[in-house]
Protein backbone atom coordinates (compact mmCIF):
# COMPACT_ATOMS: atom_id res chain seq x y z
CA UNK A 1 0.00 0.00 0.00
CA UNK A 2 1.35 3.33 -0.84
CA UNK A 3 2.28 6.41 1.58
CA UNK A 4 -1.14 8.21 0.00
CA UNK A 5 -3.77 5.20 0.12
CA UNK A 6 -2.54 4.62 4.18
CA UNK A 7 -3.10 8.42 5.00
CA UNK A 8 -6.53 8.38 3.52
CA UNK A 9 -7.44 5.03 4.92
CA UNK A 10 -6.07 6.85 8.26
CA UNK A 11 -7.99 10.15 7.57
CA UNK A 12 -11.63 7.78 7.35
CA UNK A 13 -10.63 5.32 10.63
CA UNK A 14 -9.13 8.27 12.62
CA UNK A 15 -13.20 9.94 12.44
CA UNK A 16 -14.86 6.74 13.51
CA UNK A 17 -12.99 4.68 15.72
CA UNK A 18 -11.00 5.64 18.92
CA UNK A 19 -7.64 4.10 18.15
CA UNK A 20 -5.84 3.64 15.00
CA UNK A 21 -2.12 2.77 14.32
CA UNK A 22 -0.32 2.23 11.30
CA UNK A 23 2.61 -0.12 11.34
CA UNK A 24 5.27 -0.45 8.68
CA UNK A 25 6.18 -4.21 8.48
CA UNK A 26 9.17 -5.49 6.53
CA UNK A 27 10.06 -8.54 8.89
CA UNK A 28 9.00 -11.21 11.44
CA UNK A 29 9.76 -9.14 14.33
CA UNK A 30 7.68 -6.12 12.72
CA UNK A 31 4.72 -9.02 12.39
CA UNK A 32 5.14 -10.11 15.85
CA UNK A 33 4.85 -6.71 17.20
CA UNK A 34 1.95 -5.72 15.55
CA UNK A 35 0.03 -9.44 16.95
CA UNK A 36 1.15 -7.99 20.50
CA UNK A 37 -0.82 -5.42 20.15
CA UNK A 38 -3.49 -7.56 19.84
CA UNK A 39 -5.69 -5.50 17.49
CA UNK A 40 -8.88 -5.70 16.79
CA UNK A 41 -8.51 -5.42 12.82
CA UNK A 42 -5.95 -5.46 10.45
CA UNK A 43 -6.25 -3.26 7.50
CA UNK A 44 -4.46 -5.34 4.98
CA UNK A 45 -2.38 -3.30 2.52
CA UNK A 46 0.94 -5.92 2.58
CA UNK A 47 0.54 -9.71 1.06
CA UNK A 48 3.69 -11.22 2.50
CA UNK A 49 7.10 -10.45 3.93
CA UNK A 50 10.09 -12.40 2.54
CA UNK A 51 12.50 -13.95 5.34
CA UNK A 52 15.35 -13.22 3.19
CA UNK A 53 15.32 -9.72 2.09
CA UNK A 54 17.33 -10.37 -1.23
CA UNK A 55 14.66 -12.83 -2.39
CA UNK A 56 11.99 -10.20 -2.11
CA UNK A 57 8.82 -12.06 -3.48
CA UNK A 58 10.88 -15.04 -5.19
CA UNK A 59 11.44 -16.13 -1.30
CA UNK A 60 9.82 -19.90 -1.20
CA UNK A 61 9.88 -19.40 2.82
CA UNK A 62 7.67 -15.74 3.20
CA UNK A 63 5.73 -15.03 5.13
CA UNK A 64 2.41 -14.81 4.27
CA UNK A 65 0.67 -11.94 6.58
CA UNK A 66 -2.77 -13.04 6.41
CA UNK A 67 -1.87 -16.58 7.38
CA UNK A 68 -0.12 -15.41 10.27
CA UNK A 69 -2.76 -13.39 11.90
CA UNK A 70 -5.08 -16.27 10.62
CA UNK A 71 -2.76 -18.35 13.16
CA UNK A 72 -3.13 -15.43 16.28
CA UNK A 73 -6.35 -15.05 16.15
CA UNK A 74 -6.63 -11.68 14.56
CA UNK A 75 -9.19 -10.46 12.25
CA UNK A 76 -8.28 -8.45 8.47
CA UNK A 77 -9.99 -7.13 5.74
CA UNK A 78 -9.82 -8.99 2.31
CA UNK A 79 -8.75 -12.52 1.30
CA UNK A 80 -6.56 -15.56 3.42
CA UNK A 81 -3.78 -16.66 1.89
CA UNK A 82 -4.60 -19.65 -0.46
CA UNK A 83 -6.77 -16.31 -2.70
CA UNK A 84 -3.73 -13.66 -2.73
CA UNK A 85 -1.11 -16.90 -3.39
CA UNK A 86 -3.30 -16.66 -6.81
CA UNK A 87 -3.69 -13.31 -7.40
CA UNK A 88 0.09 -13.15 -7.00
CA UNK A 89 1.12 -15.65 -9.17
CA UNK A 90 -0.72 -15.00 -12.28
CA UNK A 91 -0.28 -18.40 -13.94
CA UNK A 92 -1.81 -20.22 -10.63
CA UNK A 93 -4.55 -18.30 -10.59
CA UNK A 94 -5.40 -19.02 -14.69
CA UNK A 95 -4.26 -22.99 -13.80
CA UNK A 96 -7.23 -22.79 -10.34
CA UNK A 97 -10.00 -20.65 -13.23
CA UNK A 98 -8.73 -23.39 -15.65
CA UNK A 99 -8.95 -26.42 -13.19
CA UNK A 100 -12.74 -24.90 -12.61
CA UNK A 101 -14.02 -25.13 -15.99
CA UNK A 102 -13.73 -20.86 -16.55
CA UNK A 103 -12.04 -19.60 -19.95
CA UNK A 104 -8.92 -17.80 -19.88
CA UNK A 105 -6.61 -16.92 -22.80
CA UNK A 106 -4.03 -20.06 -23.89
CA UNK A 107 -0.97 -19.33 -22.18
CA UNK A 108 2.42 -20.35 -20.94
CA UNK A 109 4.95 -19.09 -18.58
CA UNK A 110 8.72 -18.55 -19.62
CA UNK A 111 11.37 -19.30 -16.71
CA UNK A 112 14.38 -16.64 -16.10
CA UNK A 113 17.57 -18.02 -17.96
CA UNK A 114 15.93 -20.39 -19.42
CA UNK A 115 15.91 -20.97 -23.07
CA UNK A 116 12.65 -20.39 -25.71
CA UNK A 117 13.21 -22.22 -28.49
CA UNK A 118 10.72 -21.32 -31.48
CA UNK A 119 9.32 -24.55 -32.04
CA UNK A 120 8.09 -24.75 -28.45
CA UNK A 121 6.07 -22.21 -29.67
CA UNK A 122 2.34 -23.73 -30.04
CA UNK A 123 0.07 -20.52 -29.63
CA UNK A 124 -1.33 -18.21 -32.12
CA UNK A 125 0.46 -15.06 -32.78
CA UNK A 126 -0.36 -12.18 -32.21
CA UNK A 127 0.66 -12.97 -28.03
CA UNK A 128 0.18 -10.70 -25.04
CA UNK A 129 3.51 -10.76 -22.69
CA UNK A 130 3.73 -9.02 -19.13
CA UNK A 131 5.59 -10.17 -15.58
CA UNK A 132 4.01 -13.32 -14.23
CA UNK A 133 4.00 -11.66 -10.72
CA UNK A 134 3.30 -7.74 -11.30
CA UNK A 135 0.43 -5.65 -10.81
CA UNK A 136 -0.51 -2.20 -11.68
CA UNK A 137 -0.03 -2.55 -15.54
CA UNK A 138 4.21 -3.05 -14.44
CA UNK A 139 5.94 -4.75 -17.03
CA UNK A 140 3.29 -3.28 -19.85
CA UNK A 141 3.48 -1.22 -22.76
CA UNK A 142 3.51 -0.89 -26.47
CA UNK A 143 5.70 -3.88 -26.77
CA UNK A 144 3.51 -5.98 -24.97
CA UNK A 145 1.48 -7.40 -27.80
CA UNK A 146 4.28 -9.31 -30.27
CA UNK A 147 3.11 -10.57 -33.60
CA UNK A 148 6.74 -12.84 -34.01
CA UNK A 149 9.11 -14.74 -32.24
CA UNK A 150 11.97 -11.94 -32.19
CA UNK A 151 9.53 -9.85 -31.03
CA UNK A 152 8.61 -12.56 -27.92
CA UNK A 153 12.15 -12.63 -27.13
CA UNK A 154 12.52 -8.92 -26.67
CA UNK A 155 10.00 -8.67 -24.78
CA UNK A 156 10.72 -11.61 -22.45
CA UNK A 157 13.87 -10.29 -21.80
CA UNK A 158 13.55 -6.48 -21.10
CA UNK A 159 11.01 -8.30 -18.56
CA UNK A 160 13.66 -10.48 -16.92
CA UNK A 161 15.93 -7.27 -17.09
CA UNK A 162 13.97 -4.70 -16.03
CA UNK A 163 11.57 -6.34 -13.36
CA UNK A 164 13.71 -9.75 -12.56
CA UNK A 165 10.25 -11.86 -13.08
CA UNK A 166 9.05 -14.81 -15.39
CA UNK A 167 6.81 -13.35 -18.03
CA UNK A 168 3.49 -15.10 -18.66
CA UNK A 169 2.78 -15.24 -22.48
CA UNK A 170 -0.74 -16.07 -23.59
CA UNK A 171 -2.67 -15.47 -27.01
CA UNK A 172 -3.89 -11.54 -27.09
CA UNK A 173 -7.36 -10.87 -26.83
CA UNK A 174 -8.77 -8.14 -28.82
CA UNK A 175 -11.53 -7.44 -27.46
CA UNK A 176 -13.88 -5.25 -24.94
CA UNK A 177 -11.90 -4.78 -21.39
CA UNK A 178 -13.76 -5.09 -17.91
CA UNK A 179 -12.96 -4.35 -14.40
CA UNK A 180 -15.58 -6.07 -12.24
CA UNK A 181 -15.70 -4.46 -8.47
CA UNK A 182 -16.97 -7.25 -6.43
CA UNK A 183 -17.66 -6.68 -2.31
CA UNK A 184 -19.91 -8.41 0.01
CA UNK A 185 -22.67 -6.14 1.84
CA UNK A 186 -22.18 -6.16 5.21
CA UNK A 187 -25.52 -6.70 6.22
CA UNK A 188 -27.12 -9.51 4.38
CA UNK A 189 -23.76 -11.20 3.22
CA UNK A 190 -24.97 -11.43 -0.54
CA UNK A 191 -22.14 -9.89 -3.09
CA UNK A 192 -22.43 -7.37 -5.14
CA UNK A 193 -20.73 -6.92 -8.77
CA UNK A 194 -20.23 -3.90 -10.57
CA UNK A 195 -18.54 -4.30 -13.96
CA UNK A 196 -17.15 -0.66 -15.49
CA UNK A 197 -15.86 -1.15 -19.15
CA UNK A 198 -12.48 0.52 -19.67
CA UNK A 199 -11.64 2.41 -22.99
CA UNK A 200 -7.78 3.28 -23.05
CA UNK A 201 -6.79 5.43 -26.15
CA UNK A 202 -4.57 3.33 -28.77
CA UNK A 203 -0.97 3.64 -28.16
CA UNK A 204 1.81 3.81 -31.12
CA UNK A 205 1.06 0.76 -32.00
CA UNK A 206 -2.56 0.77 -32.58
CA UNK A 207 -3.28 -1.75 -29.37
CA UNK A 208 -5.50 -0.35 -26.35
CA UNK A 209 -3.77 -1.93 -23.71
CA UNK A 210 -3.83 -0.54 -19.90
CA UNK A 211 -0.11 -0.15 -19.42
CA UNK A 212 1.83 1.21 -16.34
CA UNK A 213 2.30 4.69 -18.14
CA UNK A 214 -1.69 4.63 -18.85
CA UNK A 215 -2.22 3.84 -15.56
CA UNK A 216 -0.57 6.46 -13.93
CA UNK A 217 -1.98 8.96 -15.99
CA UNK A 218 -5.42 8.01 -15.10
CA UNK A 219 -7.00 9.22 -18.23
CA UNK A 220 -8.86 5.79 -19.47
CA UNK A 221 -12.48 6.08 -19.72
CA UNK A 222 -14.15 4.08 -17.37
CA UNK A 223 -18.44 3.88 -16.99
CA UNK A 224 -21.39 1.32 -16.26
CA UNK A 225 -22.09 -1.58 -18.88
CA UNK A 226 -25.48 -0.82 -19.80
CA UNK A 227 -26.60 -3.31 -21.70
CA UNK A 228 -28.19 -6.23 -19.41
CA UNK A 229 -27.46 -8.72 -20.93
CA UNK A 230 -23.69 -7.86 -21.22
CA UNK A 231 -23.98 -6.91 -17.61
CA UNK A 232 -25.22 -10.08 -16.02
CA UNK A 233 -22.65 -12.22 -18.34
CA UNK A 234 -19.72 -10.34 -16.95
CA UNK A 235 -20.92 -10.01 -13.50
CA UNK A 236 -21.94 -13.86 -13.26
CA UNK A 237 -18.19 -14.76 -15.01
CA UNK A 238 -16.24 -12.50 -12.49
CA UNK A 239 -18.00 -13.89 -9.23
CA UNK A 240 -17.58 -17.59 -10.62
CA UNK A 241 -13.96 -16.26 -11.04
CA UNK A 242 -13.85 -14.57 -7.34
CA UNK A 243 -15.25 -18.10 -5.97
CA UNK A 244 -13.19 -20.14 -7.50
CA UNK A 245 -9.85 -18.41 -6.03
CA UNK A 246 -11.47 -18.29 -2.74
CA UNK A 247 -11.43 -14.77 -2.62
CA UNK A 248 -13.37 -13.25 0.40
CA UNK A 249 -15.10 -9.89 1.11
CA UNK A 250 -13.96 -7.35 -1.84
CA UNK A 251 -11.81 -7.46 -4.71
CA UNK A 252 -11.82 -6.83 -8.39
CA UNK A 253 -11.63 -9.21 -11.45
CA UNK A 254 -10.28 -8.19 -14.95
CA UNK A 255 -12.03 -9.60 -17.93
CA UNK A 256 -11.25 -9.69 -21.97
CA UNK A 257 -13.59 -10.17 -24.84
CA UNK A 258 -11.97 -12.67 -27.57
CA UNK A 259 -12.80 -12.61 -31.07
CA UNK A 260 -15.93 -14.18 -30.29
CA UNK A 261 -17.13 -11.86 -27.73
CA UNK A 262 -16.38 -14.73 -24.95
CA UNK A 263 -15.52 -13.26 -21.37
CA UNK A 264 -11.72 -14.79 -20.54
CA UNK A 265 -10.52 -13.85 -17.41
CA UNK A 266 -7.08 -11.57 -17.25
CA UNK A 267 -6.25 -11.37 -13.31
CA UNK A 268 -7.60 -10.64 -10.35
CA UNK A 269 -6.72 -7.83 -7.82
CA UNK A 270 -7.79 -8.54 -3.83
CA UNK A 271 -5.99 -5.92 -2.87
CA UNK A 272 -7.11 -3.48 -5.13
CA UNK A 273 -5.94 0.31 -5.25
CA UNK A 274 -8.68 2.19 -3.17
CA UNK A 275 -7.20 5.66 -3.85
CA UNK A 276 -10.72 8.10 -4.66
CA UNK A 277 -10.93 8.70 -8.19
CA UNK A 278 -8.34 6.51 -9.05
CA UNK A 279 -8.44 2.71 -8.76
CA UNK A 280 -11.44 0.74 -10.78
CA UNK A 281 -12.48 -0.30 -7.45
CA UNK A 282 -13.62 2.66 -5.96
CA UNK A 283 -14.83 4.05 -9.49
CA UNK A 284 -17.46 1.64 -9.51
CA UNK A 285 -18.40 1.53 -6.57
CA UNK A 286 -19.19 5.40 -6.86
CA UNK A 287 -20.77 4.74 -10.47
CA UNK A 288 -23.08 1.93 -9.00
CA UNK A 289 -23.94 3.06 -5.31
CA UNK A 290 -22.96 6.59 -5.27
CA UNK A 291 -20.62 5.44 -2.69
CA UNK A 292 -18.03 7.68 -1.39
CA UNK A 293 -14.65 7.51 -0.65
CA UNK A 294 -15.47 7.05 2.91
CA UNK A 295 -18.09 4.58 2.95
CA UNK A 296 -16.41 2.76 1.05
CA UNK A 297 -13.90 2.01 3.82
CA UNK A 298 -15.80 1.50 6.40
CA UNK A 299 -17.59 -0.69 4.42
CA UNK A 300 -14.48 -3.08 3.95
CA UNK A 301 -14.23 -2.27 7.76
CA UNK A 302 -17.50 -3.99 8.79
CA UNK A 303 -16.97 -7.12 6.88
CA UNK A 304 -13.27 -7.34 7.98
CA UNK A 305 -15.11 -7.14 11.87
CA UNK A 306 -17.56 -9.36 10.96
CA UNK A 307 -15.07 -12.25 10.07
CA UNK A 308 -15.26 -15.65 12.12
CA UNK A 309 -12.42 -16.84 13.74
CA UNK A 310 -12.61 -20.47 13.40
CA UNK A 311 -9.83 -23.27 13.60
CA UNK A 312 -7.02 -22.79 11.12
CA UNK A 313 -7.26 -25.52 7.89
CA UNK A 314 -7.28 -25.37 4.32
CA UNK A 315 -10.49 -26.14 2.44
CA UNK A 316 -8.19 -26.10 -0.85
CA UNK A 317 -6.40 -29.21 -0.06
CA UNK A 318 -7.59 -30.54 -3.15
CA UNK A 319 -6.12 -28.11 -5.42
CA UNK A 320 -2.54 -28.72 -6.55
CA UNK A 321 -1.83 -26.61 -9.93
CA UNK A 322 0.73 -29.03 -12.16
CA UNK A 323 3.03 -26.08 -12.93
CA UNK A 324 4.76 -28.26 -14.81
CA UNK A 325 2.68 -28.37 -17.63
CA UNK A 326 2.59 -24.49 -17.73
CA UNK A 327 5.88 -24.37 -18.45
CA UNK A 328 7.67 -23.62 -22.13
CA UNK A 329 9.28 -26.91 -22.71
CA UNK A 330 13.13 -26.74 -22.90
Amino acid sequence: MSQKSSDSIKVVLKKHFAQINVSIVNNISDIEAVVAMKPDLIFMGLKFVPTNESLGRNDPEKIWLSKYLDDNGIRYTGSDEFALNCELNKEVAKARIKSMGISTSPFFVTIEGQKILEENIILNYPLFVKPSDRGGGLGIDENSVVHNFVDLLKKVDNISKIHSSNSLVEEYLPGREFSVAIMKNSIDGEYIQMPIEIIAEPDNKGNTVLSSATKALNEEVVVIVKDLCMNRLISEFAQNVFNALGAEDYGRIDIRLDVHGRPMFLEANLLPSLLSNYGNFPKACSLYLGMNHEAMILEIVKLGLGKEILPVYSKYNDFQPVIEELLLPI
